[in-house]
């Protein structure tokens, strides 16, 4: 009984997870003008905004003379199309180029997604997945992940890392975490 419990608990979380908006990080170039800082101080909270962007989603973004590139990649349908539309509404925007990646559906990576999840939370690093902007997210493409976000410690580096090659099914991780910066703007 108390494994069906524990079970539906985090079933609940994982499918919460799956809803919640979490941050898109950008590089800021030191020669970036005036009103393209304000610009991409407006892209951040725009993709932030996006219904369907979630832990499983990674957008990247740079703003150069009004035109702004995005990057990353997305699991759910229809995000690619609906970040490239509401940046292009923003007043400033001259150009947007979306270079965003949809990833194919499937079942496979879906599993490998949950599984990290659950492996990260049972071994005390679900610090870095609250609901509001999580610190880390988890890209899984093709039994590939990719790890983005920013960390707290070498420690919890080394650990998503070494947690994540654990995981069944997993044939290659990208570490792409930033250690001791605060990723949240």
């Amino acid at each position: 009984m108390n494994r069906i419990t524990k079970f539906i608990t985090l079933s609940a979380a994982i499918l919460a997870f799956s809803f919640v908006n979490v941050s898109a990080h950008n590089y800021v170039p030191r020669t970036a003008t005036v009103s393209d800082r304000v610009l991409e101080q407006q892209v951040y909270k725009r993709i932030l905004q996006l219904p369907r962007y979630s832990v499983f989603d990674f957008i990247n973004f740079r703003v150069d003379n009004g035109t702004v590139i995005l990057d990353g990649k997305t699991i759910s349908l229809g995000t690619r199309r609906e970040a490239a539309s509401t940046v292009k509404r923003i007043p400033g925007v001259v150009n947007v180029v979306n270079n965003i990646d949809e990833l194919p559906l499937s079942s496979f990576d879906n599993t490998i997604r949950r599984q990290l999840l659950r492996t990260y939370a049972s071994r005390g690093l679900g610090m870095y997945f609250h609901p509001i902007r999580p610190d880390v997210r988890i890209i899984v493409d093709r039994g590939r992940v990719t790890l983005e976000g920013y960390v707290s410690s070498r420690g919890d580096f080394n650990a998503m890392n070494i947690l994540a090659h654990g995981v069944f099914g997993v044939f290659n991780v990208q570490n792409n975490l930033v250690v001791g910066k605060d990723g949240r703007r």
